[in-house]
């Protein structure tokens, strides 16, 4: 075993953007759409509901993603205490994603400018997204009765990339692959927005999509699709909406689901360079007499050889931290000098 020293140009660290399907088994466009009724019946299920990519009694069902209503007057969900009509699942959800983006619990949502006080949550499972969604990617289909939007985020028709409170938010419009189309509303071409806002935002950063309930309950004439569209709308705070349910149905009738992750992989480069001077005799004990410490093979003298097979790295304490192994030996003389790369993944 020889050593040598690094120094500081050895090392480069390098940062790549990689790009895959949320989706199991890399599916970047979710068709099947299953939930578990008997979550749909559970307290939890007042919640949330969780949507996979197959049916749910099969072990090969994994969760893709969750659905949630929220309604800052708790509206739509059954009351925690009849006598308290506004403290309900869909007034906790509206509270924990206020906090979680708008970090102020007195803020409003403003969907394209124009403040709502409820909407779908679409919450990408964690494990899918890794570090954050992929702006662009996102194309859903939602689908009520004989109408179907196409919804995308508006990241390929803005220069700046909106921020609230450090995180990235971008509307939610008709269109695809990252652009809106242009729409007219109340006699003014709007780029896929309705009267009531834009069609939600996605925030990429935490692998959520939040979706206007108020844009898709307009009746088609004004832009909408007339989800579950009525007088009232979202607004029955006696009992369940199961409006969980309700988006479930019209996301599952839309058959088209796309959407891509985004993680940054941080590598360490590391450069060892074996000079044509160096490491080319061998420190095996095997090749030396016992008794003299004479040299068995006399070519070993002249023109020693050997054969390069791990690289091992150390610190000050000659603690190993970590071993790259060549794909083959590499034959090391006088007469040659190499470059061998290490890649270190964090």
């Amino acid at each position: 075993m020889s050593f040598k020293r690094f120094t500081p140009s050895d090392f480069l660290v390098s940062a790549d953007s990689v790009t895959a399907p949320c989706w199991a088994n890399n599916v970047y466009d979710l068709t099947n759409f299953f939930t578990s009724s008997t979550q749909e019946a559970s307290l939890q299920g007042d919640y949330v509901l969780a949507v996979y990519q197959t049916s749910s009694t099969l072990d090969e069902a994994a969760i893709q993603f969750y659905l949630g209503y929220a309604n800052q007057l708790g509206s739509g969900s059954t009351p925690y205490n009849s006598a308290i009509p506004q403290y309900s699942p869909s007034s906790t959800l509206y509270g924990q994603w206020r906090n979680l983006i708008l970090e102020d619990e007195n803020a409003n949502f403003l969907f394209g400018e124009v403040s709502q006080s409820d909407f779908f949550i679409v919450a990408v499972e964690r494990a899918n997204y890794k570090q954050s969604l992929f702006p662009g990617s996102l194309n859903l289909a939602i689908k009520s009765g004989s109408r179907t939007i196409n919804l995308t985020d508006n990241s390929n028709d803005i220069s700046v990339v909106p921020y609230i409170n450090g995180t990235r938010v971008y509307q939610i419009v008709s269109g695809s692959n990252g652009s809106a189309v242009s729409t007219t509303v109340s006699g003014s071409t709007v780029a896929g927005q309705t009267v009531s806002g834009s069609y939600g935002w996605f925030v990429p950063d935490m692998g959520a999509i939040l979706l206007n309930a108020q844009a898709l309950a307009l009746p088609t004439a004004s832009g909408g699709i007339a989800l579950l569209y009525s007088g009232s709308q979202f607004s029955n705070s006696a009992s369940n909406g199961f409006n969980n349910a309700k988006i479930f149905t019209a996301i599952s009738g839309g058959d088209s689901f796309e959407l891509n992750s985004q993680e940054n992989v941080t590598s360490d480069f590391v450069f060892v360079r074996p000079q044509n001077a160096e490491f080319n005799y061998t420190t095996n004990p095997s090749f030396i007499t016992g008794s003299t410490g004479e040299v068995l093979y006399s070519s070993f003298i002249n023109n020693p050889q050997t054969y390069i097979t791990t690289v091992g790295m150390y610190n000050d304490s000659n603690e190993l931290l970590a071993v790259a192994k060549l794909s083959r030996p590499l034959v090391k003389d006088f007469t040659k000098e190499a470059l061998i790369r290490v890649k270190l993944d964090f």
